[in-house]
C-alpha cells in the first residue's frame, strides 16, 4: 500500500473527498516526521511507535575494495509495532 492507496481507503471508508482525504493522510504524515525529527517518540496505541535511535561512529569496509572507511554517526527512526498489530499479523 502507498500514499494513494490510503488516501483511497479514506475515501472510501469515510466518505470523504480525495481532496480531504489526501489533506489528512499529508497533515498525519507531516506531523509524524516533525515529532520525530524534535527527537520526540510517537506512540500510535493499538499500531505502534516511531521513536528515534542513535548510531554511533563505526569503522565499515568498501565492499568494491576492502579498504577500511569511518563510517560517521547517524540517527536513524525505528518502528516498533504494538502487540495488537502483532497478533493481528500472526493470528
Amino acid at each position: 500500500m502507498n500514499t494513494s492507496d490510503l488516501i483511497e481507503k479514506l475515501v472510501a471508508d469515510q466518505g470523504l473527498t480525495k481532496v480531504q482525504s489526501k489533506a489528512i493522510v499529508d497533515s498525519v504524515l507531516k506531523g509524524i516526521t516533525d515529532a520525530v525529527v524534535a527527537g520526540d517518540e510517537v506512540s500510535l496505541p493499538g499500531f505502534g511507535k516511531f521513536k528515534v535511535q542513535s548510531r554511533a561512529a563505526r569503522e565499515g569496509r568498501n565492499p568494491a575494495t576492502g579498504a577500511t572507511i569511518k563510517i560517521a554517526a547517524s540517527k536513524k527512526v525505528a518502528f516498533q509495532p504494538a502487540k495488537a498489530l502483532k497478533d493481528a499479523l500472526n493470528g
